[in-house]
């Protein structure tokens, strides 16, 4: 018998072990879940940690009123398809309540509003912790960010104010209105991932496909051509054969060139990838630290 476990294995397993660690140190949970890839991967591993029991916490979807309809229809019919109980707050009602101001101009983005409701969500549903599908492989501020991420009261993350994560020993101690990000794929990276969706044949919305697609070019980033976006006036649209890495705001989610259409093909793709997978996020285009700033400000 070969006793020998896999690299998939061992993550799944770590995974696991972090869901199940959190369910026991913490009362009111819920997975923020987007409907893309890595919020995907993230529940089916749920759904193996509590099998044959349903997962004891609802989906949590920030939603900014800007996301690609195949986001959206892929999440409900996930949701539907495994019985989930989901829960969605909306970045228009924080707008329509005066609690965030809408951006204006060409690069006007509704990503960073979503920390202001999310942040309400969490003091409404009184969440201690809220799973992420964040990894360190992504960006140089989720580099450095434990697996049990500490908020402070403000729901503000501070990079010096993390505790030491010592094996496999997590501290979830905390004060009544603090609560804590827990990221179970942070050692996974985007080809662990999709090596992952590929063995256990997770479906994912069509947007990670090759398609074709009205797109403009901004600043080196294929965009989608959406009602939410103002086209300057030297940016042309045109037919592109494309796909999605990551999936956020269609306002701030760049495409990238591909002829793969299928999982095995993605996997090929990203393995010889020389580009991070958030190259292509406007967002954190804005400034060296924008993710960082972002994060401090209770961002996912």
């Amino acid at each position: 018998m070969n006793y020998t476990l896999s690299h998939l294995d061992q993550l799944e397993a770590e995974a696991i072990y972090i869901l199940r660690e959190t369910v026991a140190q913490f009362e009111n949970i819920a997975l923020l879940f987007s409907g893309g890839k890595d919020s995907i991967t993230l529940l089916h591993l749920a759904r193996k940690a509590f099998y044959p029991a349903q997962i004891p916490f609802p989906l949590l979807h920030i939603d900014t009123g800007h996301n690609f309809e195949e986001a959206i229809e892929f999440r409900d019919y996930l949701v539907e398809k495994t019985n989930t109980e989901l829960i969605v707050r909306y970045v228009q009602d924080s707008i329509n309540q005066g609690k965030a101001q809408e951006e204006t101009g060409y690069n006007a983005s509704r990503n960073k509003l979503q920390s202001i409701t999310l942040l309400d969500a969490i003091e409404e549903l009184k969440l201690d912790a809220c799973f992420g599908g964040g990894r360190r492989d992504e960006e140089k501020a989720r580099a450095k960010e434990r697996f049990f991420s500490h908020r402070d009261s403000f729901g503000e993350w501070n990079p010096k104010n993390q505790r030491p994560e010592l094996w496999n020993l997590f501290n979830g101690k905390k004060q009544y209105d603090e609560n804590f990000r827990i990221f179970p794929l942070s050692n996974w990276t985007e080809l662990d991932v999709w090596q992952y969706v590929e063995r256990e044949k997770l479906e994912l919305p069509s947007l990670y496909f090759t398609h074709q697609r009205e797109c403009f070019v901004r600043d080196g980033v294929i965009m989608g051509v959406t009602d939410f976006m103002q086209l300057k006036p030297e940016e042309e649209k045109k037919i592109m054969q494309v796909r999605f890495r990551t999936l956020g705001d269609a306002t701030c989610t760049g495409a990238i060139e591909s002829p793969a259409s299928s999982v095995a093909e993605i996997v090929n793709e990203v393995a010889a990838m020389r580009l991070t997978e958030r190259a292509g996020r406007a967002d954190d285009l804005r400034s060296e630290a924008a993710m960082e700033d972002r994060k401090k400000e209770g961002y996912f």
